[in-house]
């Protein structure tokens, strides 16, 4: 008897701690309609969180909110001509909707959470809505480019002919093993086999890591993309994470472990130019530590959510959570 009420009592302690971090996420950022505001970038909303929010949502169980962020994200966001979203949603402008492009991470993160959805409530309409955005993905931004299998950033502007840019951190290796499982279909698997490929010779400068954006030549030389700072900076915190969710033993998390290993926790920079070998003058904190303990193996539990996070740090924050808790089952 005192056995069953200790856990029932773990079972119930446990939902308020994901109801705490849930709701609070949810108080700061997701508005009643569904829509969810990045607080450090103007209160626009992009794909990134809609999709990061519907992760979230399934993963704690509340359908309500999963509903609401997917119907605000279908219906405002929906791209008719190609089955994907557009990227950016600015309230306060005269048109929105300025730039007609997608942009993957968001586009696989939503397809991703459908998916999840789909097996949490047994609900067969959003796993066809999945399988729709992941068609339309392989169909306009997955190509074979200098013998790999790669997504571009977004359907357009990012495939420069004798050479491609790409984003590392869009390489969201669980979610395109879903994807896999879900269809069988090959592509999803060469993407997981030539994303790791890709990864493991991204290293560059004093930290051996790569950076926010990577240039791929038709020859298969890579290098730190010309158009951004050369920099493992605030896109590239996530390479590790979603390494580390998919498979926790990876060699490719060596050099992030060693670079950040050389470090004092809170002493740790917060980016580092792989050309200069420059070092940020603040360090890490808030969803960018968080990434760091996730990498480091420190499981951290349930994340509190305080008024210094804006919306990337608190989503950091949420979503090694989410990584820890699919890793631990």
């Amino acid at each position: 008897m005192l056995v069953r009420l200790l856990i029932a009592m773990t079972v119930l302690m446990s939902g308020f701690a994901r109801a705490d971090a849930w709701e609070s996420f949810k108080s700061r950022f997701v508005m009643p309609d569904g829509r969810v505001v990045d607080t450090g970038n103007g209160n626009v909303s992009h794909t990134e969180g809609q999709g990061f929010a519907m992760l979230m949502a399934v993963n704690l169980n509340d359908r309500p909110t999963f509903d609401k962020l997917w119907q605000w994200t279908n219906a405002t966001l929906k791209n008719k001509d190609n089955g994907l979203f557009y990227w950016r949603y600015n309230p306060v402008a005269a048109d929105p909707i300025t730039d007609k492009n997608d942009a993957t991470d968001g586009d696989m993160m939503i397809a991703w959470a459908l998916l999840k959805a789909q097996k949490q409530w047994r609900e067969n309409s959003y796993g066809i809505a999945s399988d729709e955005i992941t068609r339309a993905l392989l169909k306009h931004t997955v190509i074979t480019y200098a013998g790999y299998k790669v997504m571009l950033p977004g359907a357009n502007g990012f495939n420069l002919n004798s050479y491609i840019n790409l984003n590392p951190s869009y390489f969201i290796f669980p979610a395109w093993k879903a994807f896999a499982d879900r269809t069988h279909l090959v592509a999803w698997r060469d993407l997981q086999r030539d994303g790791q490929k890709l990864l493991g010779n991204m290293g560059w400068g004093n930290a051996r890591l790569p950076t926010d954006w990577v240039s791929l030549s038709a020859d298969g030389k890579m290098k730190p993309a010309d158009q951004w700072k050369p920099r493992m900076s605030y896109d590239a915190i996530r390479i590790p994470l979603y390494i580390r969710w998919q498979d926790p033993q990876s060699a490719l998390l060596t050099p992030w472990k060693a670079w950040w290993g050389r470090y004092q926790r809170e002493k740790t920079p917060a980016w580092v130019n792989v050309l200069s070998n420059e070092t940020s003058p603040y360090p890490m904190n808030g969803g960018l530590l968080a990434v760091r303990d996730f990498t480091m193996g420190i499981n951290s539990g349930e994340p509190q959510i305080t008024a210094q996070d804006d919306y990337y740090s608190a989503s950091l924050k949420m979503l090694t959570w989410l990584a820890e808790r699919d890793i631990t089952k």
